[in-house]
């Protein structure tokens, strides 16, 4: 049991984060559930608290967007918790938009979330690790972030800029052994709240990739694609695929 070891995960309430705070409490975890639905996230509870009696969770009514609050909450539970092991920054949305439609409502909100959201969590899960002197930072990207996908250019490009800026943290940290970043890119997730993943190829569920996912944190990994398989090998040979290539698949 890791009953010493504390996981903060946002956007916890459906998902990849759901599947990923049933993993953790699998394997021994306190968890830390964050998200807007705050009722979700009850039910969340009982449900790991349920079948993981040894375990602590807590929740928090977090919106990422509301970038001032991130550092209050995270330190908040830090206060309850006595310390932040990992912290995911999961919280993101989609949104389909073909480009010049001259409504930008839907590409703001999603660079809002999954671009500064992300960054907002990053930076005051960061500010702990330094006093503390340890942590994990584990960022949720997209394998979309290494090519655009068609309809989905802003969603593309915040996961990108997300890689991007995980990068640059982790050699920022290169130097502190003790605190680490991951960045993860799913491939197709099958989850409750998309109908119609299973239109695409290599679909797994949720606690398959959530399972995969946590072994790769507890490995220590920088940089992981999820589902390995055909995702890694796609992951080279994507950007090289001509448009028409990448209209026809998407």
């Amino acid at each position: 049991m890791n009953s010493n070891k504390n996981v903060v995960i946002t956007g916890a309430s459906s998902g990849i984060g759901a599947a990923l705070a049933h993993e953790f409490a699998n394997r021994g975890y306190n968890i830390a559930l964050c998200a807007r639905r705050v009722e979700k996230l009850d039910n969340l509870k009982a449900a790991l608290s349920e079948t993981n009696s040894r375990i602590n969770v807590i929740t928090a009514a977090l919106d990422v967007n509301d970038l001032e609050s991130v550092p209050q909450v995270l330190n908040d539970i830090k206060t309850q918790m006595g310390h932040l092991t990992i912290v995911i920054a999961n919280a993101g949305i989609t949104g389909v938009r073909r480009t010049g439609s001259g409504d930008l409502t839907v590409d703001k909100n999603i660079m809002q979330t999954n671009l500064f959201g992300a960054i907002a969590t990053v930076d005051a899960a960061m500010a702990i690790f330094r006093e503390q002197e340890f942590g994990h930072i584990v960022g949720m990207s997209s394998f979309s972030a290494f090519r655009g996908i068609p309809g989905s250019a802003a969603y593309s490009a915040s996961k990108a800029a997300l890689t991007n800026y995980l990068q640059a943290v982790g050699t920022e940290m290169f130097r502190k052994k003790d605190i680490q970043v991951t960045a993860i890119h799913p491939g197709f997730i099958r989850t409750e709240i998309d109908d119609n993943i299973d239109k695409f190829p290599f679909v797994i569920d949720a606690d398959k990739a959530a399972n995969t996912m946590v072994n790769a944190i507890e490995k220590g990994k920088t940089d992981i694609v999820v589902p390995s398989w055909p995702w890694a090998l796609l992951r080279k040979v994507i950007p090289l695929l001509p448009n028409s290539v990448m209209a026809k698949v998407f």
